[in-house]
């Protein structure tokens, strides 16, 4: 099956290509066939896209997705009282079927906003079931996700080890391997959400990074965020020659300059979360300083509990903070402001298209409009008041567009999303959604008053 996808503005994130001003975008399958103009016709169904923009799908490198049902619960949390609400709390009361309505609506969300990658960061997975569950969720959205299995953190129970101190369960690995991610090129892949040297013990590291390399996996871990469980623990995986492009580092704030710039060296690549960075107390967002080391920065909404799901708002703010944070050290340095911006609003763009790609390990599949990679599409409706005149498209897309401009999705050659609409219908989901995220704060709530009456 063919789909030309004709008389739009095409920002191919392509080098070779570039931008063209009325281009069109040849599909076959599920791949790009064809980028360019006069593109042939025959056969194939085609979309006039007049008055549009096309661009690369978006990568969300970063998000727990199991947390959709929690949305706003954590808006006004500290990142330890989200700990303690959180891992200790909320998370425990999860079933599968919570797993499932929320990973399956939180990525339907993403479609819907513009994202057709999510690297979905799942560490509520007490059984296989929730683990399944989220999976199931995942394939039923249509989004393409590599999913990084994790563990959960609650408190222990007495005489259970505290969570920092587990390694990573092999038969987990092994027994999604052989059933539902079994196929290495499929629309939703397995990636390792393990713990690393900052939130477990230098053993349970040690053993957790070789799984993921025994295995061909990514690799990614938070890092940052009260003191680290293992001091020292990055320079010991370090001489052990575990740094490479598939370790990815989540946030990143404790490392310090001189490590930053041996692993950017070795190609580790960092998925930055800023606006909920900023919120929670991580820190300033460390964009400046992988770039300074020419490293690979993709971005991520992180925690739908705290802020939204919308990508265009995670780039602009990630954009903005790393200007003003250069402004400023300008300002401090030389006693103005630089003569002209830091980073321009093309590189913003990548670090949620062809960056997010590279992060979760996927840069020849997605990322870009390039013949032959997947057919993961996006058509913005610039012909709406927030985004004329379109001067820059570039810059238009990422300082103008929003949910409201997302026309269309195509996640490999399949529309998810036409003329503004998601396909299939989701109200009985989102009924299914607010049930389990009402029911979950409710049992939390009475949880609370239980123990404190026993006080």
């Amino acid at each position: 099956m063919k789909i030309l996808l004709t008389n739009a503005i095409v920002v191919t994130m392509d080098p070779e290509t570039g931008d063209l001003a009325d281009g069109q975008v040849l599909v076959e399958d599920d791949r790009i066939l064809q980028v360019g103009q006069d593109l042939p016709s025959e056969g194939a169904e085609v979309v006039d896209c007049r008055g549009g923009i096309l661009i690369p799908g978006l990568v969300n490198a970063h998000m727990h997705t199991w947390q959709t049902a929690l949305r706003g619960v954590a808006a006004n949390w500290t990142l330890l009282e989200y700990f303690g609400h959180v891992h200790r709390g909320l998370a425990t009361l999860f079933s599968p079927d919570d797993i499932y309505i929320a990973t399956r609506m939180g990525a339907l969300n993403q479609l819907n906003c513009g994202t057709t990658t999510l690297g979905d960061w799942c560490h509520n997975n007490p059984t296989p079931d929730h683990t399944d569950a989220a999976i199931r969720g995942l394939k039923e959205s249509g989004i393409r996700a590599l999913f990084f299995h994790g563990s959960p953190k609650p408190d222990p129970k007495p005489g259970q080890p505290h969570f920092s101190e587990i390694p990573h369960p092999r038969s987990e690995v092994e027994r999604l391997l052989a059933g539902s991610l079994s196929d290495r090129e499929g629309r939703v892949t397995l990636g390792l959400a393990i713990l690393g040297p900052h939130y477990s013990t230098l053993d349970v590291s040690l053993h957790d990074f070789e799984l993921a390399k025994e295995f061909g996996l990514v690799a990614s871990m938070h890092q940052g965020g009260g003191e680290a469980v293992s001091p020292g623990g990055w320079d010991v995986i370090e001489d052990q020659g575990l740094l490479g492009p598939d370790i990815n580092i989540v946030h990143g704030q404790s490392l310090d300059d001189s490590q930053l710039a041996r692993f950017c060296a070795k190609g580790v690549t960092f998925s930055i979360a800023p606006e909920n960075e900023m919120t929670q107390g991580h820190g300033f967002p460390i964009t400046g300083h992988v770039r300074r080391h020419g490293g690979v920065v993709s971005l991520g909404v992180d925690l739908e509990s705290v802020i939204s799901g919308d990508m265009f708002c995670v780039a602009r703010m990630a954009l903005g903070m790393q200007r003003a944070l250069d402004n400023d050290a300008s300002r401090r340095e030389q006693g103005s402001i630089p003569d002209t911006s830091t980073i321009r609003t093309r590189e913003a763009l990548q670090w949620i298209t062809v960056d997010g790609a590279r992060a979760l390990g996927l840069e020849d599949r997605i990322g870009s409009l390039t013949p032959g990679k997947q057919a993961d599409i996006v058509l913005l409706d610039s012909g709406r008041l927030n985004m004329q005149p379109v001067n820059d498209p570039v810059s238009t897309v990422v300082m103008q567009a929003s949910l409201a401009n997302v026309d269309s999705v195509m996640v490999a050659g399949e529309f998810h999303k036409r003329h503004g609409k998601l396909l299939g219908g989701v109200e009985e989901g989102i009924n299914h959604l607010a049930v389990s995220g009402h029911r979950i704060n409710a049992e939390l709530q009475s949880r609370q008053k239980k123990e404190g009456a026993s006080q």
